[in-house]
């Protein structure tokens, strides 16, 4: 017996490190240690879809969900047809969770044009609200055109579709004309901050958090690892523009600028421990537990882990400690 006494619902972020064919056991035991959510994401490793159909197979009561599909990098028919095959193979499990994500994933990555992500992400929204049901469809969005596509398969039940967001305008979005928001790359009391902009959309939105989690209690060697992500994530100019928003642009200045002037070192060495310990959980792996459910009191409905493996821990060993189970009195 776990202790949730909130309702607050507990994810890890898949996959591991093994190839996907032999993480079955894995999944299966990450169930059984209470993870009530399988959440994962699409930027340079797996994509977001694959590792969820396995999982809706090899471990039927979880739920599932993809935090998050870049908007731009599929056509809408496509991700209309993706999201509706894995709504088959999970009925009422699946969460949609999609987005703008950044220029970098888009133009660098991708060779596509990073234009009007605010539109995008919108008319994409819009359209999977429709497409899903198995309408027919010929309209004319801001950002794309679809003429005469009707889904084939639509699922029979509709997943619930969750907006990746940062600054008000896309929260208020994700409220409005989604089921809810997945946010991340924020501290436990910032989402007491971006929580009311989705909660203008009206009651039951739903908030998922993608939480980085290390439980190291080496700080400096954590520290240490976490300023390479911060710097390669905060330079990015929608996380830049969202820490902006928050009240960070004195703190992170320096490392602005170093960056920008091509001194990666100096950029590291500038960035505040204060900070770092915000947004990133680490320490004992009960001292994370703690700092998770912070989140969850701010305002998280799910928290998502993603376990950063920062002084060589082992990191299904680190989904063990801090799994629902490990809560137990």
């Amino acid at each position: 017996m776990t202790d949730n006494r909130h309702g607050w619902r507990y994810g890890i972020t898949v996959p591991f490190g093994d190839p996907l064919h032999a993480q079955a056991d894995l999944y299966r035991e990450f169930a059984d240690l209470g993870y009530t959510e399988f959440w994962s994401s699409e930027a340079d490793g797996t994509d977001g879809f694959t590792p969820l159909v396995l999982a809706s197979q090899w471990v039927p009561d979880v739920r599932l969900g993809i935090a998050i599909i870049p908007v731009f990098t599929r056509g809408p028919a496509l991700l209309a047809q993706q999201t509706a095959a894995i709504c088959e193979a999970a009925p009422g499990r699946f969460a949609m969770g999609i987005g703008a994500s950044s220029n970098v994933i888009v133009e660098r990555w991708n060779g596509i044009p990073f234009d009007e992500p605010f539109k995008r992400t919108r008319d994409t929204a819009r359209f999977l609200r429709q497409a899903l049901t198995g309408e027919r469809i010929s309209e004319t969005y801001d950002t794309f055109e679809v003429q005469g596509f009707r889904l084939g398969r639509p699922p029979e039940v509709q997943p619930p579709i969750l907006l990746a967001a940062l600054r008000p305008g896309m929260l208020r979005l994700a409220g409005s004309e989604a089921d809810g928001a997945i946010i991340n790359w924020l501290s436990a009391d910032d989402v007491a901050t971006v929580r009311p902009y989705v909660d203008e959309g009206g009651e039951g939105k739903e908030v998922v958090a993608r939480i980085f989690v290390c439980p190291n209690p080496d700080a400096d060697t954590v520290r240490t690892g976490f300023k390479r992500a911060m710097a390669a994530y905060l330079n990015v100019p929608v996380y830049a523009e969202f820490h902006r928003w928050l009240g960070r642009g004195e703190l992170l200045a320096a490392m602005w600028d170093r960056w920008s002037e091509g001194d990666r070192r100096g950029a590291l060495e500038v960035i505040d421990d204060g900070l770092v310990d915000e947004l990133l959980v680490h320490g004992p792996p009960e001292a994370c537990r703690e700092h998770i459910d912070r989140y969850h009191a701010n305002g998280v409905d799910v928290s998502a882990i993603s376990i950063m493996p920062f002084g060589g821990i082992d990191p299904v060993q680190a989904a063990r400690d801090l799994a629902p189970a490990a809560r137990r009195q």
